[in-house]
């Protein structure tokens, strides 16, 4: 997983908030609807990869995907957590 001085220094790239590692249950959600073809990114394309993890935003608005134990801070790839809920 993300190593704990890398966590420290990543913030959000579009807002430069803190991020912090996502809980399991809502990485099992994100999971389902991506095996359910519902869950798509910040840019609207459905997500078609698992993830291994995530690093959800301050606001807990967003969550950037963790895949081979590399955050993908890209905005356009972030998930919308709104989605989740």
């Amino acid at each position: 997983m993300v190593d704990q001085e890398l966590l420290d220094i990543l913030v959000c790239p579009d807002n430069k908030t803190k991020v912090t590692l996502a809980d399991p249950g809502l990485i099992d959600k994100a999971n389902a609807a991506i095996e359910a073809g519902t869950l798509t990114n910040r840019a609207g394309e459905t997500v078609e990869e698992k993830i291994e993890g995530g690093l959800v935003r301050e606001d807990r608005a967003y969550m950037y995907a963790i895949r081979d134990d590399i955050p993908i801070m890209l905005i356009d790839e972030a998930i919308p957590l709104d989605q989740l809920a």
